[in-house]
């Protein structure tokens, strides 16, 4: 009977925290499917600024902005976007939505997250995750950025190059374009989490750093099959375009998981023999 409320005490309070999240990321959701950004210029002290402030716009959107962004900043000036299916365009200003309230919104998941969980972990894994918490977040917003500003622009490039090389119109259905764009970006920003996943393994006691050099060659073969799905395409270039620096970043965790257990075997000897 004890562990039949634990449970439901438990099943309580995962209900309280999803409820939480919800109620932050619903209205963050709902303002960027229903309002625009529009500028507003003004003058201080003899100095031009610009504001922007929300209007009402069901259709030109927060999103529908984003969009148009994306594709000025991604796709070469001479492709053209199609919109294929009917309701395309609104699929993709979902899409965008969902994305850029996960991205908003996860200083909150996080938080709720961790409360969640906090009580149910011992000390030593408690202070691991206050020291892992901000590098791990520096590295996603690093990974997803490189993806957003240099990656997937340099991958439509040489991709349209080859449809150039072919003579064939360079055209693109919308959907394709969201569908690659954001997960090949977000793909970016889960690969540098490598070397934090690699580490807080060995510093819990799961893997020894011996483990990471030992089994490099199926971490290589890894790197390809991920890059292979997470990829949308079947041309092989973006599957060793996000395989490579995945395969780099997982010998950088390597690196540092085993200079911390060299640092810190001493340590355990000591405390043994005393």
């Amino acid at each position: 009977m004890l562990k039949l409320d634990r449970i439901l005490e438990v099943v309580s309070e995962l209900r309280r925290r999803l409820l939480r999240i919800l109620y932050v990321l619903a209205p963050l959701f709902g303002f960027l499917v229903t309002f625009q950004l529009r500028p507003i210029r003004f003058t201080v002290a003899g100095v031009g600024l610009v504001a922007v402030y929300p209007y009402p716009n069901l259709f030109y959107n927060v999103t529908a902005q984003v969009f148009r962004l994306l594709v000025a900043w991604m796709l070469p000036a001479h492709v053209e976007l199609l919109n294929v299916g009917v309701g395309d365009s609104v699929v993709v200003q979902m899409e965008i939505a969902a994305l850029l309230t996960l991205i908003f919104g996860m200083p909150w998941i996080v938080h709720e997250v961790g409360a969640f969980l906090v009580p149910a972990l011992r000390t030593n894994e408690r202070a691991l995750i206050r020291q892992i918490g901000i590098p791990a977040t520096i590295l996603f917003a690093v990974g997803t950025a490189i993806g957003f500003l240099y990656w997937t622009p340099l991958t439509f490039l040489l991709l349209f190059r080859y449809v150039a090389a072919m003579g064939l119109a360079p055209v693109l259905g919308v959907q394709d374009f969201i569908s690659f764009a954001l997960l090949y970006s977000f793909a970016f920003g889960v690969v540098f989490e490598l070397p934090v996943f690699l580490y807080a393994l060995t510093r819990l006691g799961v893997v020894r750093a011996t483990y990471w050099r030992q089994h490099w060659r199926a971490a290589v073969i890894g790197s390809l099959v991920f890059g292979m799905i997470i990829t949308p395409d079947n041309s092989g270039i973006t599957m060793m375009l996000i395989a490579t620096p995945m395969i780099a970043l997982y010998f950088a965790g390597s690196w540092f998981a085993n200079r911390w257990e060299r640092a810190s075997d001493p340590v355990r000897r000591r405390a043994v023999e005393a």
